[in-house]
């Protein structure tokens, strides 16, 4: 086997050299996520550029790339919160957020990738507490859900707009009452109920009875009219015409014999 050249083995060595080197400056970026460049010798967190997107990069060595995911994320928090009355309350609230990807490299810089625990969820937490005081445990439990979920978002969002955090939503997924509270409310709520539903019928038993007295009174009067406008000549014309009727039906046959006490024929018979 014949030696290899001399000037073999210095450029294997560089090659290996080369390789290595690349592998440590070649970075890939994944989908929804970014890069923060830090550079060694040139004062360090890259602020002032864009973060790297997607896809593949080339670095130098001795630098660095703090990789961040910049898609929508949530955060799941349970937390203990006092009503305005003192009573402990368990909320339970998720959170949808993502970094400011414009602003990644200020928001590595001053928070770290520790962002969601020094930002985050000290504010949703102080939100919530400062939110739910104002209520008692009765708002809490049925009609002031969706105004409270508002209001805690409206809140967190002011601490962390100017944080380089992008808070999109948070949902009160549940909250919990001391169980004798909450008993003492459901059976507020029943009586309610029960107090709302025998109003509606005495209120629909009134206006029956109404409807009955102005239908009373209504066939009254106009039975006063009727009586008022007859007399009897009219109703001696009335009966004439239908005897006339009745003696020009084809299915008919009328014997008259005499008259009335009112003058009227009598009607001994038809067919």
């Amino acid at each position: 086997m014949e030696k290899l050249p001399k000037i073999a083995l210095p450029t294997i060595i560089i090659a290996i050299v080369l390789v290595i080197l690349l592998a440590k400056s070649a970075v890939t970026i994944g989908s929804g996520e970014a890069g923060v460049l830090y550079k060694t010798f040139d004062n360090g967190v890259v602020t002032d550029q864009p973060p790297l997107g997607e896809g593949f990069h080339i670095v130098a060595p001795w630098n660095k790339v703090f990789i961040y995911e910049v898609r929508q994320q949530e955060i799941l928090e349970r937390m203990s919160v006092l009503s305005s009355n003192g009573l402990d309350i368990k909320l339970e609230a998720s959170i949808w957020f993502q970094p400011d990807f414009a602003q990644l490299g200020k928001l590595h810089q001053e928070k770290s990738e520790m962002y969601k625990e020094r930002v985050l969820l000290p504010a949703i937490r102080s939100a919530a507490r400062s939110v739910v005081g104002r209520y008692t445990p009765e708002q809490l439990y049925s009609s002031k859900r969706d105004a409270i979920q508002q209001e805690i978002f409206e809140e967190t969002k002011k601490i962390v707009e100017d944080q380089y955090v992008q808070l999109n939503e948070v949902l009160v997924r549940d909250v919990t009452l001391p169980p004798t509270i909450k008993e003492a409310i459901e059976r507020k709520l029943k009586q309610e109920q029960e107090s709302l539903e025998y109003e509606f019928r005495l209120v629909t038993a009134a206006k029956e009875a109404q409807k009955v007295i102005i239908e009373a009174e209504g066939k009254a009067e106009s039975n006063r009219i009727l009586s008022a406008s007859l007399t009897d000549k009219i109703l001696q014309d009335k009966g004439i015409d239908a005897t006339v009727k009745l003696s020009e039906s084809p299915n008919s046959k009328v014997i008259v014999i005499g008259s009335g006490d009112s003058g009227m024929p009598l009607i001994l018979g038809n067919q």
